[in-house]
Formats: structure tokens, sequence, C-alpha cells
């Protein structure tokens, strides 16, 4: 009658692996080694600092990255780069969070604006005049 709940799935990757082609899994991957593909995780991702992942799209829950992530991401919750990390690519992302030290080239694009206070208009510095008309 009672179920037990199920522990978290945990798909890894060892350092001395390499994986070609598309990965989808259920739950959460940890990779150390090399993936060279499409990486679609429906829990979280974490890329070691010996990992490497590269492909067109990364697309995961969480991702936190300390190797090297060269794809198009897709973070539906937060994409964390620590120190060591090396990113290249475009990034959407719920929100980010970049140590000092991590490397990154792309374009980044948070999911949900909305939660963004409102922009609020630029005030007009005082003093300022319209600069004079040259009459010759």
């Amino acid at each position: 009658m009672f179920r037990r709940k199920s522990a978290p799935l945990l798909t890894y990757l060892s350092q001395k692996t390499e994986f070609e082609g598309i990965l989808h899994a259920e739950g959460m991957l940890r990779v150390d080694g090399i993936v060279h593909g499409t990486v679609d995780i429906q829990g979280d991702l974490e890329i070691s600092s010996t990992g490497l992942v590269e492909g067109p799209e990364v697309q995961a829950h969480n991702i936190v990255v300390h190797g090297v992530l060269k794809a198009r991401v897709v973070a539906k919750g937060k994409l964390t780069l620590s120190r060591t990390a090396r990113l290249e690519g475009d990034v959407v992302a719920g929100s980010l969070e970049i140590e000092t030290g991590a490397y990154y080239t792309g374009f980044i694009e948070t999911r949900d604006a909305k939660t963004l206070p409102p922009s609020r208009d630029i005030p007009e510095l005082y003093g300022t005049v319209d600069p004079p008309t040259f009459n010759p």
C-alpha cells in the first residue's frame, strides 16, 4: 500500500569515457569524460573540471560547469559557471551565476524578464543646454 520514493537517477560518465551521439537521460548527469553531441537531461547536469561537452545543444534544469562546454545552452533553472569553467555558446537560462575566473563567450538571455524590476526613465542632467548653432 505504501510506495517508497525512488532515489533520483544519476547517470555518470567517468573520466575515461567518451560518448558520441544524442544523450537523453532522466534524473541527473555528471560528466567527467567527453561528450560529443546533443545532450537532453530531465534533471540537473554537472560537468566536472575534467569534463568536456561539445555539440549543437545542451538542455537541463540546472547546469553547473567546472570544465568545458561548447554548445547552445538551455538551462530551465540556473546556469552556474565556476572559476575553472570555459563556456563557448549562446545561453538561455532562468538565472546565471559566473564566478571570477570563468571564461565565457556568447549571447545570454534570461527566461523570465517579467521578474526584472521596471526600467526607470533616465533623468535629464542639470545645466544641459542645446549646443550652439554656427552662423557664418
